[in-house]
């Protein structure tokens, strides 16, 4: 190998980003890992009076109270049930650290630049505004999310809230 082809193969290996790949009913998501402090079980949490629906409450976390935010609820779907498979993703957005709630983790994947598609444009039922790409590797194809956009300011003004 020359010194170009070492060379360009250093640089797109710097571009490949690792994800923690994530289910929310049939579908999967992925979410950059070094946004991710955890993994947890599902334990009960601490409701919130008025709180959104999304938003099952908050638990303290080593000292750290911490919001809880159900995404199966967030994303709309169907059948929401709390099982064995369960866990939530503590993550840091904006200098803060959230729970979310999802139907259960599956692994860590790598993917180069080249396997990432910009997201697609939903319209106005979908917001696709936390959407940061489409990953696909052979037969699948992830939802990249974007955990900082996933939690519109209003809502982060309603986690900051509940954590106080």
């Amino acid at each position: 190998m020359n010194q170009t082809t070492e060379a360009a193969m250093t640089a797109a290996e710097a571009h490949n980003r690792e994800f923690l790949v994530f289910s929310l009913g049939e579908e999967e998501y992925a979410v950059d890992i070094l946004k991710v402090q955890e993994i947890r079980g599902y334990e009960n949490v601490t409701r919130i009076a008025n709180a959104p629906d999304f938003i099952k409450g908050v638990t303290n976390l080593r000292g750290v109270i911490v919001p809880i935010v159900d995404l199966r609820i967030k994303f709309h779907l169907d059948k929401v049930e709390y099982g064995g498979q369960t866990v939530v993703i503590v993550v840091n957005v904006e200098d803060r650290v959230v729970g979310i709630v999802v139907d259960g983790v599956s692994d860590v994947m790598t993917l180069s630049p080249d396997q990432i598609k910009p997201a697609p444009e939903f319209g106005v039922t979908l917001s696709s505004d936390f959407l940061s790409g489409l990953g696909s590797l052979e037969d699948r194809m992830l939802v990249i999310v974007d955990i900082d956009k996933l939690l519109t300011s209003d809502e982060m003004e309603l986690v900051e809230r509940v954590a106080d």
